[in-house]
């Protein structure tokens, strides 16, 4: 995908705002972890760490820097005690790192990581398959860090996967998952990332489970949303979460992604193709989409393969 990038035509998209939309919209980038955790070879530290500081260079607010796991579970990211402090010149604030119990956490606090998140499951196959627990002991077991977290001062993102379907149980019944988001909460959570962890959910679907969690006393405030792009549904998805009021979406630069615990699961919302659509809607991101763009084609060039986002394709070329 080697070439040139050209910014967006001058005065496109089009800004048509609709009506009973947010104003703004913070993207939480989750590239250099969600994004890079599922690739075959490992990517050089030195280019996760560029990768974060064009990201940061090209507006993003927030961008998952990496995750303090075991490195014999996710190898990808067993260069986190090196990266993070390859981007201290950045806010700590910005970028969260996974942690997935108490020693992760400790290996965080090291470094100065001001920001953290822990990885739940609505389902209790996907909680054996992720963390070896049902899901009951992986709250029991985020209990300690997120008090500990809490202590430091540091804020608490609990991510929350198959919130909508998954890959051997099928259909996540809503009140399923609104126990457990409210769970995560009471854990003392800041905010929850809703996960449609293989890309099955539809709007009306999200629109009914955001109805559900306000009901059990989850503002939307409180709530960001996850999507990947399986079967094409990620920014109708994301249209749908807007027009509930939310305004916290995950997305990763260039559509990288997947889950390696869940094969079935492709590539997460593109962060070009949602700013395209919220640029268009008139809602401010922060964001440079040239830059963005320009980010995803470098780092296509060093994974060797096209990126799959729409967005990307239409603003560069080949020389």
């Amino acid at each position: 995908m080697s070439g040139t990038t050209t910014p967006p035509v001058t005065g496109l998209p089009m800004e048509v705002p609709a009506e009973g939309l947010p104003t703004r919209v913070r993207i939480h980038e989750v590239g250099p972890r969600d994004g890079l955790q599922n690739e075959q070879t490992v990517v050089p530290t030195e280019v996760k760490a560029e990768f974060i500081r064009r990201l940061a260079a090209a507006g993003l607010p927030v961008i998952e820097a990496t995750s303090f796991v075991h490195p014999k579970w996710v190898p990808q990211l067993a260069d986190a005690e090196r990266l993070f402090p390859m981007v201290d010149n950045l806010d700590p604030r910005r970028l969260p790192v996974l942690v997935p119990n108490e020693r992760g956490l400790e290996r965080a606090l090291a470094l100065g990581a001001r920001r953290i998140a822990v990885i739940g499951s609505a389902t209790e196959s996907f909680a054996r398959a992720n963390l070896n627990r049902t899901v009951d002991e992986a709250l029991a077991m985020f209990e300690p860090v997120v008090r500990r977290a809490r202590d430091e001062k540091i804020h608490v993102r609990g991510y929350l996967s198959m919130c909508f379907g998954d890959p051997w149980e099928g259909p996540v019944p809503i009140a399923q998952v609104v126990r457990v988001c409210r769970a995560l909460l009471d854990l003392g959570c800041d905010e929850l990332s809703l996960g449609d962890t293989i890309g099955v959910a539809t709007p009306g679907h999200v629109q009914h489970l955001l109805a559900a969690l306000n009901e059990a006393r989850v503002p939307t405030s409180r709530l960001g949303v996850h999507f990947h792009d399986t079967y094409g549904q990620a920014l109708a998805n994301t249209f749908a979460a807007l027009q509930h009021g939310v305004t916290t979406v995950d997305a990763s630069a260039g559509g990288l992604g997947g889950c390696p615990y869940a094969r079935s699961a492709t590539g997460n919302l593109a962060t070009e193709d949602l700013v395209w659509m919220l640029h268009g809607l008139g809602i401010e991101t922060g964001v440079d989409l040239g830059r963005l763009v320009e980010t995803s084609v470098w780092l296509a060039d060093v994974l060797g393969r096209p990126s799959p986002s729409r967005t990307v394709r239409a603003l560069s070329h080949k020389e």
